[in-house]
């Protein structure tokens, strides 16, 4: 069992248990940027406690695209805010103001056979276009990226494409759970030798 790097889920859906299985933990955060964010923080204020920050956090979960197709592993190395918007005050869509953190939150490519996405986070179910340059969309991502950004943490996350980010997504994303857990099993061994 490997204690070191710190698997990250929204939802016990999910992930199925599988991990708990193997006898794996795995961080579930709830929905949300908020609970995300809140979740990481304070599991790594814990750890850190502890003598036992993790090396890395490996977050899974599922999301909607429009550009690839439905079952498909994406590693997401940049990260935007999707709902963030103050545009009527003169600020870029996606554009935290009056802060350092950067707009694009980006880290390295790290698994080799799988596609490379732009996630948009934002606190909706995506089921339209979005509104900033991404071609993932979830509910989660760039909060655990900021957190790890903020923490000098390398952040690695891979998406399960669920559903096409369109009017009958709520539909795909029920019924692709399984195949999402499964499919994170799968690629599990390989993002803990690389991150």
């Amino acid at each position: 069992m490997n204690t070191d790097v710190l698997i990250v889920a929204a939802l016990r859906d999910e992930t199925k248990n599988h991990f708990e299985d193997l006898g794996i933990p795995v961080l579930y955060t709830g929905i949300g940027k908020v609970n995300a964010a809140y979740c990481l923080t304070l599991e790594l204020a814990r750890l850190k406690a502890q003598g036992r920050l993790p090396r890395a956090v490996l977050n899974f979960g599922t999301a909607g695209s429009p550009v690839f197709t439905t079952h498909e592993l994406v590693e997401c190395t940049r990260f935007v805010q999707r709902d963030m918007d103050l545009s009527p005050l003169g600020f870029a869509r996606g554009v935290t103001p009056f802060e350092d953190t950067p707009i694009v939150l980006e880290v390295p490519k790290r698994l080799h056979g799988l596609a490379t996405g732009i996630c948009g986070t934002g606190d909706s179910f995506e089921t339209a276009a979005a509104k900033v340059q991404c071609n993932v969309v979830d509910m989660e991502a760039y909060a655990l990226a900021k957190v790890c950004y903020l923490e000098g943490l390398p952040f690695l996350s891979v998406k399960y494409i669920s559903d096409g980010s369109d009017h009958n997504a709520h539909n795909d994303w029920n019924e692709n759970l399984h195949r999402a857990a499964s499919g994170f099993i799968a690629i599990y061994a390989e993002a803990l030798k690389r991150i």
